[in-house]
């Protein structure tokens, strides 16, 4: 049996089917964010982008997010350093730093729904960010543990 790809390939030699199955399903890269202007730390709310559907932590138009929402990244092999904000459970953050994947994540378990059963998902606290106003979002961050936990 040969070992997978993921542990045999590096980020860089990873075909985009390849790299695109590493994305857990999670949605907390779709979590706004905020960071303090004085000291560059970033917040995360329970707030999610317009277009998660927080019931699947999918996007709903993922060919298209780019133009709906400008902000959205487009995560690359080359950004990884600079993605700070990724939580520390994200596979693509894990890979980058040498560390194996969870045994939730779906490439291990094989079952995707195993982020959700885990309770790694945003699924069980997030609100999509058009139900608050821009002005209240700072009430929305949530402590990091609540996330990296």
């Amino acid at each position: 049996m040969t070992d997978p790809f993921w542990q045999t390939k590096s980020l860089t030699d990873m075909t985009s089917e390849e790299w695109e199955s590493l994305c857990d399903g999670c949605g907390r890269c779709c979590l706004q964010k905020l960071e303090d202007e004085d000291t560059g730390e970033v917040h995360n709310t329970s707030l999610a982008c317009q277009l998660l559907d927080i019931n699947s932590c999918q996007c709903s138009d993922y060919a298209n997010r780019k133009e709906k929402v400008p902000e959205c990244l487009k995560l690359t092999v080359s950004d990884i350093p600079h993605f700070h904000w990724l939580p520390a459970t994200c596979a693509y953050r894990l890979l980058s730093e040498g560390k194996p994947l969870y045994d939730w994540h779906p490439l291990i378990s094989g079952n995707p729904d195993s982020i959700h059963q885990s309770g790694m998902s945003v699924r069980a606290f997030a609100q999509s960010e058009t139900t608050v106003p821009e002005e209240d979002w700072e009430d929305y961050i949530i402590p990091l543990q609540s996330i990296d936990s």
